[in-house]
């Protein structure tokens, strides 16, 4: 098992950069060619989601993005450090904080755009799984891979 980690600020600059490391590590791991383009989507989205919540409230600490190359999968996560955000937070409400639920979405994120990330990441990605919890929140997202052998014999 190969693990690439990525940390970085929270600036929106730096989301190009997330994705075209994790579709460079996504390739060498095995991901299909023609799924790339679905992995660079959803890692920008999922950065850009974390980068929102970042500045919206204030975090300093970088946002955490960790890349592992499995047996039979390629797996990424997404991590910020905004507790109680995302999907499991406040009743279920994308980037809503603790105490009234609809009014805590409306201040975090009052044009629905976390909202509409998530789905878009539910879109590109068969596999994912969004959590939140006193530190923070992950998106994890996993693709299958296509082992090495395998491309030797199709070559073949």
């Amino acid at each position: 098992m190969a693990t690439v980690e990525l940390r970085f600020s929270a600036q929106p600059e730096h989301v190009r950069t997330a994705r075209l490391v994790a579709a460079a590590v996504a390739r060498r791991a095995g991901v299909d060619e023609a799924v790339l383009d679905e992995v660079r989507l959803a890692v920008g989205e999922a950065c850009s989601r974390a980068v929102g919540l970042h500045r919206s409230n204030g975090v300093t600490t970088p946002i955490r993005v960790v890349l592992t190359e499995e047996e039979k999968s390629f797996s990424i996560e997404v991590g910020d450090e905004v507790p109680g955000a995302g999907a499991a937070g406040a009743g279920g409400v994308p980037g809503a904080r603790a105490g009234d639920p609809a009014e805590a979405a409306d201040e975090a994120d009052p044009d629905g755009e976390d909202e509409m990330g998530l789905a878009v990441i539910r879109g590109l990605v068969d596999d994912v799984e969004v959590l939140a919890g006193e530190d923070g929140g992950t998106i994890r997202m996993n693709w299958p891979t296509t082992p090495a052998e395998a491309d030797a014999d199709i070559m073949s």
